[in-house]
C-alpha cells in the first residue's frame, strides 16, 4: 500500500490517505484502459471506434471542467457543479449500459487524481469507483424515449445511493450533534447538493432547443 498512498495521522488520531507518484500513474493508467475498453464494447461491434473514443474523452473533459465550476460547495464534501454529472450521463445515453458505466469509473478515478480524500480502500472505492460509475446505468435508456433525461435522474440516483452509503459507513459521527440519525443525516446531506444538481439540470433539459441540441449530439456521436 506505501507504494501507491502514504498514511497520514492529524492531531486528533484521524487517518487519511495521500496517493503517491506510483499512486498517481497508476490510476491515469488504469483510466485510460478503461477509456479505450469502453469504446470497444460499444454495441455489438467489439472493435474500437475513434469517434466513440474521441466523443467519451470529449464529455470526460467537459464533465471535469465543470466540476470546477461549483455554484455551492458542502462543508464536509459534495459540491453543486454545472452540470458536470449531465456530460458522464450523456455518455451511457450515446453508447449504452457497458460503455457508460466504464467511462464513468474512469471519471471516478480521474476525480481521485484530481482530488482525493481516501479514508481507507472501502471508502475509496465506494466514493469514486461506485458512486461515479454508476452515473453510466444511464445507458440503461439509451435507446428510449426520452432517454437522456431518464438515464439522468436514474444515473444520479446511483449515485446517490452509493453516496449515502459512503456517508451512513464511514461518516456517520458527523451526525452526532445534528439531532438526526445517521441514516437520515446521510440522505439529507448528500440530497442537498445532488438534489440540487439535479433540479438545475433538468428544467435545463426541459427547453426545447437544448433537448434539440442533444438529440442532434447523439445523432453525430453514433453516427458511422
Amino acid at each position: 500500500m506505501s507504494l501507491f498512498a502514504t498514511k497520514l495521522v492529524d492531531e486528533y488520531g484521524n487517518a487519511t490517505y495521500n496517493l503517491t507518484g506510483l499512486g498517481y500513474g497508476a490510476l491515469v493508467a488504469l483510466m485510460l484502459v478503461l477509456l479505450i475498453l469502453a469504446c470497444y464494447l460499444t454495441g455489438d461491434k467489439a472493435k474500437l471506434k475513434t469517434k466513440h473514443l474521441v466523443f467519451s474523452a470529449v464529455a470526460m473533459a467537459l464533465a471535469m471542467i465543470t466540476s470546477f465550476l461549483k455554484l455551492f460547495e458542502a462543508p464536509m464534501g459534495g459540491s453543486v457543479t454545472l452540470f458536470s454529472m449531465l456530460f458522464i450521463c450523456c455518455i451511457g445515453y450515446w453508447y449504452g449500459l457497458r460503455a457508460g458505466i466504464m467511462t464513468g469509473v474512469a471519471y471516478g478515478l480521474l476525480q481521485l487524481i484530481s482530488d482525493p480524500y481516501i479514508i481507507s480502500l472501502p471508502q475509496m472505492i465506494t466514493d469514486y469507483i461506485l458512486a461515479f460509475g454508476a452515473l453510466g446505468l444511464s445507458g440503461i435508456f439509451c435507446n428510449k424515449k426520452n432517454g437522456l433525461v431518464k438515464g439522468y435522474i436514474v444515473g444520479v440516483l446511483g449515485r446517490y445511493l452509493f453516496a449515502f452509503l459512503s456517508g451512513l459507513i464511514f461518516f456517520g459521527m458527523y451526525a452526532e450533534g445534528s439531532g438526526m440519525s445517521a441514516p437520515v443525516y446521510s440522505l439529507a446531506y448528500n440530497g442537498s447538493y445532488l438534489g440540487c444538481e439535479a433540479a438545475i439540470t433538468l428544467i435545463v433539459l426541459a427547453i426545447p432547443a437544448v433537448n434539440k441540441a442533444f438529440v442532434r449530439v447523439k445523432q453525430m456521436a453514433v453516427a458511422d
